[in-house]
């Protein structure tokens, strides 16, 4: 038997291992077992924890996977995503429902086989708004169904890949008609509240006429009672004077028509006709300068602004308001002649009116009821102003509600009094003539309505 080469023969033999040689060979395996067995076991350890990291890799991926299906799956919009040739890749519920078909019977159709030929997009131009790398936004399509055609408000996005190369379209479609249902019943409930709050400010502008003619009648009828009252008593000194003419025309003597004279008071009436007619006259022009303020304040048109005086405009307001519904009101109007402001004379008699018919209102009930209407001329950075301060002796404002007494609907009065649109209105009408309408309580009691306008002329 041949020895190998460099082979020691000998030292393998038993001869050899009887003599109590010692056994380097030996030793050498033990050690190359042991290593072997600790790499064995560090790669076995290694595969165990790649096996655990895979496990939960795998079940968080299984979650995702859970949740995206439940997403797809809830969603009511039809979801269609294809990639950049049109080629349909998933679908989801709502897409399956809609076109009657499961998503692997879907799946590998071309888009525009899902679309009806009359629909205003199609696949094309899908395609090609994808290429230009845009977005399709509330674009209508018309799909093809087995009901027919179904016309759908599609939004959609390209798709990326995770190294943000785009691979595909995806596509999200609403039926129109609950669109048109829900758009429908959005203008319906707009409407109706539109037409409410057109009622609401009728009811106030059919209170602030309200106002307004129970006002002018008060008014009118001082004048209009003097005019009747001297027209009828011109109408009997007519028929005294008539009567003696007719005595003086029959041709009675001297001692006749002087009894006559006597009889009928005609010397008394030749001496009072002037005074009458004077009163009547005075009457008249008070009834036409009433009609004329009605008719300048009851101008609507809003571009008409000039320079007037403020204390014409607040004292009709008053007479208007406070002496026809709280006669035994205590008022002072304290405006200084020529403060003037600009504006629409018509507009601000109706925010004055507005601010002393809630002060009267707010004085109902009290005791000794007190108006203070002042005006005065101020400077500022803004440029000139006037104002105009409103107060009466009334409770005041609580100061909770002192900031919103002037928002729309807003009113303490009892229902069926108020709608909450007189102070929103004056201070709309206040902004709209460049000025301001404030609201504060008084340090001696009562409540303060300052009205600012800009000046009018020079002070």
């Amino acid at each position: 038997m041949p020895v190998p080469e460099g082979k020691d023969f000998l030292a393998d033999s038993p001869l050899a291992l009887a003599s109590g040689a010692p056994d380097f060979g030996a030793v050498d395996a033990e050690e190359a077992w042991i290593a072997v067995i600790r790499k064995m076991d560090e790669t076995y350890a290694e595969l165990v924890r790649q096996q655990v990291e895979l496990e939960e890799k795998n079940a968080a991926l299984e979650e995702a996977q859970g949740f995206i299906a439940g997403l797809l799956g809830s969603m009511t919009d039809v979801l269609v995503a294809c990639d950049l040739t049109g080629r349909v890749e998933q679908v989801n519920l709502a897409a399956e429902r809609v076109f009657g078909q499961l998503a692997d019977a879907l799946t590998g159709r071309p888009l525009a086989a899902l679309l009806d030929p009359s629909s205003p997009t199609s696949a094309s131009d899908v395609l090609a708004t994808a290429a230009r790398r845009q977005r399709i936004a509330d674009r209508e399509f018309t799909l093809a169904t087995p009901e027919g055609p179904q016309a759908v408000s599609v939004n959609g996005a390209l798709r990326f890949d995770p190294r943000g190369r785009p691979v595909g379209v995806v596509l999200v479609g609403r039926p129109i008609g609950e669109l048109r249902a829900a758009y429908h019943a959005l203008a319906n409930a707009h409407e109706h509240l539109k037409h409410t709050q057109q009622q609401l400010v009728h009811a106030e502008k059919m209170a602030s006429l309200g106002r307004l003619v129970a006002g002018v009648a008060h008014e009118l009828n001082n004048p209009i009672s003097f005019v009747y009252g001297n027209a009828h008593a011109l109408k009997r000194y007519a028929e005294r004077l008539i009567a003696y003419l007719d005595a003086v025309h029959a041709g009675a003597d001297a001692a006749a028509l002087a009894r006559t004279r006597g009889e009928l008071r005609i010397d008394r009436a030749l001496a009072d006709i002037p005074a009458t007619l004077a009163g009547m006259l005075e009457g008249a022009e008070r009834v036409r300068d009433i009609v004329a303020d009605l008719r300048r304040f009851s101008s609507d048109n809003r571009e008409a602004r000039e320079v007037f005086e403020l204390g014409s405009v607040v004292r009709s307001a008053v007479d208007w308001v406070a002496k026809s519904q709280m006669p035994d009101l205590a008022i002072r109007v304290a405006i200084p002649a020529g403060l003037e402001a600009v504006g629409h004379p018509g507009h601000i008699h109706q925010v004055l009116m507005n601010l002393v018919q809630n002060a009267v209102d707010a004085l109902e009930g009290r005791p000794d009821p007190r108006l203070d209407i002042t005006g005065e001329r101020l400077g500022g950075p803004d440029g000139e102003r006037v104002a105009v301060r409103v107060r009466d002796s009334g409770p005041g404002i609580p100061e909770d509600i002192l900031g919103r007494i002037f928002d729309p609907f807003f009113t303490t009065k009892p229902v069926g009094k108020g709608t909450g649109l007189g102070l929103s209105i004056c201070y709309r009408i206040a902004e709209e003539h460049d000025g301001r309408l404030e609201a504060a309580n008084h340090p001696d009691g009562g409540a303060v309505i300052s009205l600012i306008l800009p000046a009018g002329g020079r002070p």
